[in-house]
């Protein structure tokens, strides 16, 4: 009978023959191999790994003499680079020099019966609860199975576009600080189809003078729609919309917005990026500008729900991505204070920065406007250059009940 050692590569237990000796797997299915042979009694060595599992594996084959050269790898399941080898022992002292891969040797016999399945990996909820060598992170459910190479580099395999179904290696736990890309083997796999659930999609109003209409438009496109409406505070507003929503991520659609019919409520976040919130343009009707501004955004559940502190913005306070695509037309020239209002707050917002892309959407507020209440844009706009200046408190105009009151003071003769 052959030596036998095994690979401990889940620390798990394993039915093997009683003369198995257990060996440190210490990366590498090669340099485990090159350890085994060297301490081996016999002329062919099993090197088999305590991942799999060998209740009914027959560990008294030997290879036909004509083949006793070769090292005769299993597969694992459904991987060809398997973890169960026999290896020749002479033959392999003679050709292991300078072999840098497995692969590389000269002669592998490869088999794939009888079949030796793989334990499954744990299934986790992020990367910081992985403490084995792979682990399932599932945010959108399946039944899916797959077994990794070992033989080599430990790949990050992704399983959908999204990224919301992943086998990651504890390797990458080294790597990640802010989201997956951080590590740098990431292996796409693209056979596989998974159903991703679609976002909830929150219609936020309170109050505004086309919220009913711009209600029902978002209906027409997007039945599934939720609407949160009522809320006292900005950030409370926000923090009730994520309530409601299932998902991880949720479309918040604002009642100033008019949905293009055209917009997919269809899109998933790139889950490779992390927790982030992603931005979608919306068209400005006063001064024809494209971005960001009032514009649908599909906020992070969980970073919305924890965040406690922000400055003149709640969305970019917390990572945040653009998707540049017009999503919605922003409707906000309803009436002298709205229209005041919104260009007062996104021009403090601008002044702010030195950009190249900044200074040119100030310019265009400052200069740029038609349409009904069109003066009041121009008047919002070049104030907050003033109050700015003014050395005034930045923070307070967070809020509509100061803004209403700031219009007041200024313009309650008109």
């Amino acid at each position: 009978m052959f030596d036998v050692f095994c690979m401990q590569i889940t620390d798990e237990p394993v039915d093997l023959p009683a003369h198995t000796q257990y060996t440190r797997w210490n990366g590498t299915h090669l340099d485990t191999i090159r350890r085994c042979v060297n301490r081996a009694r016999t002329e062919f060595v099993w090197v088999v790994a305590d991942c799999c599992d060998y209740t009914s594996f027959d560990f008294t084959w030997q290879p036909v003499p004509w083949e006793a050269d070769q090292i005769h790898c299993w597969a694992s399941g459904e991987q060809e680079f398997g973890d169960t080898f026999l290896i020749p022992v002479q033959a392999f002292k003679e050709k292991e020099q300078g072999l840098k891969l497995l692969e590389w040797y000269e002669h592998i016999n490869w088999h794939n019966q009888p079949e030796i399945a793989r334990k499954p990996w744990p299934t986790v909820n992020n990367v910081s609860q992985i403490n084995t060598l792979y682990a399932w992170i599932k945010n959108t459910p399946t039944s899916i199975a797959y077994d990794p190479s070992l033989w080599k580099e430990r790949n990050l395999h992704v399983f959908n576009k999204s990224g919301s179904v992943v086998l990651a290696p504890r390797d990458c736990k080294q790597h990640f600080k802010e989201q997956y890309y951080d590590y740098p083997y990431i292996l796409r796999h693209n056979t596989h189809t998974i159903a991703e659930k679609p976002l909830d999609v929150v219609y936020l109003s309170n109050g505004e003078e086309n919220a009913e209409r711009n209600w029902e438009i978002l209906k027409d496109i997007c039945p599934r729609a939720k609407r949160i409406d009522g809320i006292t505070g900005r950030a409370e507003a926000y923090k009730a919309c994520a309530e409601i929503s299932d998902t991880p991520w949720f479309f918040n659609v604002f009642a100033k917005c008019v949905t293009l019919p055209e917009f997919d409520f269809n899109w998933q976040p790139d889950w490779l990026q992390g927790d982030k919130h992603w931005i979608f343009h919306a068209r400005n009707p006063v001064n024809g500008l494209e971005y960001g501004h009032m514009g649908i955004i599909a906020y992070n559940k969980k970073l919305v729900l924890e965040q406690d502190e922000w400055g003149l913005d709640f969305t970019l306070s917390a990572r945040h991505g653009v998707v540049p695509v017009v999503g919605s037309i922003a409707e906000f020239n309803t009436d002298k204070h709205a229209t005041w209002r919104t260009a007062f707050r996104e021009c403090i917002k601008l002044v702010q920065n030195n950009d190249i892309e900044s200074l040119y959407r100030l310019k265009q507020w400052c200069t740029v406007a038609e349409g009904e209440f069109a003066e009041w844009s121009l008047e919002g706009a070049n104030y907050a250059t003033v109050y700015v200046a003014g050395g005034n408190d930045l923070q307070a105009t967070f809020e509509w009940k100061f803004l209403e009151e700031l219009f007041d003071s200024k313009y309650n003769y008109l």
